[in-house]
């Protein structure tokens, strides 16, 4: 068994469902996508995204020593179906991948263990890479065969779906690459027709300005009053696009039940909004979620209790109309009028 054939074996007992190869210098298309999108505002107030270019547009750029690129991806597949919340207003959304332990770390150790093996094998130089550098992954992962940049503009594979993170090892072993994958979308439209906030201008582009995964994570300060209403009850994250992909059938159980766990998921908005710092630290510790601070999450609960359509949470909003962070008593009042109109038959 040759080198390759023993990589992606190894690969998969370390729980990637599926690993490929390609070169650094097979994504030419990105730069002028790359451009397009900061061209148009599209970016949003993701700075970085502007910054590098020379580097996120051309991975040849990154580590010029570098011949081939790996490619992989981790399932994180939901067992429950991640729209049902949507039906229980009084409860919070929250994306399937933010729900247990913080991915960068489970899938870089993965990566690293991986890296090792290879560097046992046949002397090399390796870097490893998972969503923390100015690395193309999707355009890597479908020139690489691994998938294809999808409709919503999210990977997407034929063997596991689309809920999967994906990561990379560049070496500077010259490897076989694998031939590029195709895109499979067809005339299905479904992620752009359930999208709440009408994200995408276009099929394969992505406004990030409009997106709640954007609005609940990056996005600083008060969000638009006309977005607002559409978060409903999405307070970090949105899976919409994702969970409507028919190429769902053919998930991939995940292979790591630390991505389902300890469950947060629907819990109850009046709960969440009373966390100060350091409950919401607690809460938190080791999730994606704490990323974004108390007075960010605590914003998006507010915008969902405002949405929530129950009056029984205005004393909740309203407790936090003086908050000390001026997005978050922002939310609160507009919450608060929100949940008034019912009242008043508006």
């Amino acid at each position: 068994m040759d080198l390759k054939a023993r990589l992606v074996r190894q690969a998969q007992a370390e729980g990637f469902v599926a690993c490929r190869l390609c070169r650094p210098w097979d994504v030419p298309e990105v730069p002028a996508r790359l451009e397009a999108f900061v061209r148009d505002g599209f970016h949003g107030q993701m700075g970085w995204m502007a910054e590098r270019m020379e580097w996120r547009g051309n991975p040849a750029a990154l580590w010029p020593e570098a011949r081939s690129v790996i490619m992989l991806a981790e399932s994180y597949a939901p067992k429950h179906d991640p729209l049902a919340v949507l039906e229980h207003p009084e409860k919070a959304a929250i994306s399937v991948y933010a729900q247990g332990r913080d991915y960068h770390d489970i899938v870089k150790k993965r990566l690293k263990r991986l890296a090792r093996w290879l560097i046992e094998q046949e002397p090399c130089e390796v870097k490893v890479f998972v969503d923390t550098a100015p690395v193309p992954e999707k355009a890597l992962a479908q020139a690489s065969g691994l998938g294809w940049q999808g409709k919503h503009t999210n990977v997407l594979s034929r063997d596991w779906g689309n809920w999967a993170f994906l990561g990379s090892v560049f070496t500077t072993l010259d490897l076989t690459p694998d031939a590029p994958e195709v895109d499979h979308c067809g005339s299905c439209t479904a992620c752009q027709d359930i999208c709440p906030t009408d994200a995408f201008p276009a099929p394969y582009r992505l406004d990030a300005r409009r997106c709640i995964s954007y609005l609940t994570i990056e996005h600083k300060g008060p969000v638009d009053e006309a977005l607002r209403a559409l978060m409903g009850n999405r307070i970090y994250g949105c899976d919409d696009c994702l969970a409507i992909c028919p190429w769902n059938k053919f998930a991939v159980a995940a292979s790591d039940m630390r991505y389902h766990g300890p469950h947060v998921d629907a819990a109850d908005l009046a709960e969440l909004a009373g966390l100060d710092d350091a409950a919401f630290r607690a809460r938190f510790s080791g999730a994606p979620v704490k990323r974004i601070g108390r007075d960010r999450f605590v914003r998006n609960v507010l915008y969902a209790i405002g949405n929530s359509g129950r009056p029984a949470l205005r004393p909740v909003a309203q407790a936090l109309a003086e908050d000390a962070d001026t997005a978050v008593a922002d939310a609160a009042r507009w919450a608060v009028a929100r949940l008034n109109g019912l009242d008043a038959g508006g």
